[in-house]
């Protein structure tokens, strides 16, 4: 249960650093956390595992007050208090500063996005230029931002939807091809790709997966990033069966460390050139968190949900 409360201002120790939020995203992972699916976490706990906003306090020196900053993972509103407030202190390991004129909701939906999308095609998948990429998914805010990183590096996109009406969202962001999803798609996708398709992010989770490996060309690879579709296990999993041969099946979670990699402010300067457009979903205030936790639920928002304090 989400409750509003006052709080004192966190008190950062060395090494920390005290950032005023401006703004943050709202993730999947934060809504299995509010529904007890996070058994490492105890409550009461602040959520929220990503900010933008401004530094307050860097007594170690490594930021001055002021700066713009982004904070994503490393334990935010799960070992510690997160970023479902005025104000959150976090690791200065896991902050990068920004230079930017964007407004604070287009900002304060990019630094887990992001570092999902990009990780998950740079690290994990190894996308490259005339690659076809199917994304399981696509009308998740990862999706959508995977497509408009995929199409930059100049592959071939394509993405799924449950929604007929949404495929022309998909197309307008980008995607080459559009599939209705009805659980199934594999002989669909290879009437249109006979060999099958190189890449593929798994957005959906396991309720898909068995028939995203079904769709991988020979030496194709297939990312699990996302559980949209909220099962974490596979009833039955016989790997000589489930995954054909010469594909790779892989994962991608991120962590501060991949934070902190992630070329934010490449993909900041990007949007500010209008080489990028990220698709925001909805903007809610802070006593509206609620209401945005609803419509995350009901998957509502085709686009980053996104806060603003």
């Amino acid at each position: 249960m989400l409750v509003i409360k006052e709080l004192q201002v966190p008190q950062p120790a060395s090494g920390w650093i005290l950032i005023r939020v401006k703004a943050f995203g709202l993730n999947r992972s934060e809504l299995f956390t509010r529904q007890g699916m996070s058994p490492d976490v105890g409550f009461p706990r602040v959520l929220g595992i990503e900010a933008v906003g401004i530094v307050e306090e860097a007594p170690s020196g490594e930021f001055t007050r002021g700066q713009t900053v982004a904070t994503a993972m490393g334990g935010m509103g799960r070992q510690f208090n997160g970023s479902y407030a005025e104000y959150t202190c976090v690791p200065a390991t896991q902050v990068q500063a920004i230079n930017s004129t964007l407004d604070w909701q287009t900002l304060g939906a990019l630094p887990e996005m992001i570092q999902t999308a990009w990780g998950s095609l740079t690290h994990a998948l190894q996308l490259h230029q005339g690659q076809r990429l199917l994304i399981r998914g696509g009308t998740t805010s990862v999706g959508l931002a995977a497509t408009m990183l995929a199409r930059q590096k100049g592959a071939t996109v394509v993405a799924t939807t449950r929604e007929p009406e949404r495929e022309a969202v998909l197309k307008e962001n980008g995607a080459d091809q559009v599939f209705i999803d009805n659980g199934e798609i594999a002989d669909d996708v290879r009437q249109v790709f006979p060999d099958g398709v190189d890449k593929i992010l798994e957005l959906v989770g396991t309720p898909t997966l068995l028939d995203s490996l079904k769709c991988a060309a020979r030496g194709g690879s297939v990312c699990m990033t996302g559980m949209v579709g909220n099962a974490w296990e596979l009833a039955q999993f016989s790997p000589m069966d489930a995954i054909p041969d010469t594909v790779n099946l892989t994962s991608y979670s991120g962590g501060s460390r991949d934070f902190i990699n992630t070329p934010l402010q490449t993909v900041v300067n990007d949007i500010e050139k209008e080489r990028l457009t990220p698709r925001i979903g909805r903007i809610f205030k802070l006593d509206d968190i609620v209401e945005a936790h609803r419509c995350m639920e009901n998957n509502a928002a085709v686009g980053k949900i996104v806060i603003l304090t």
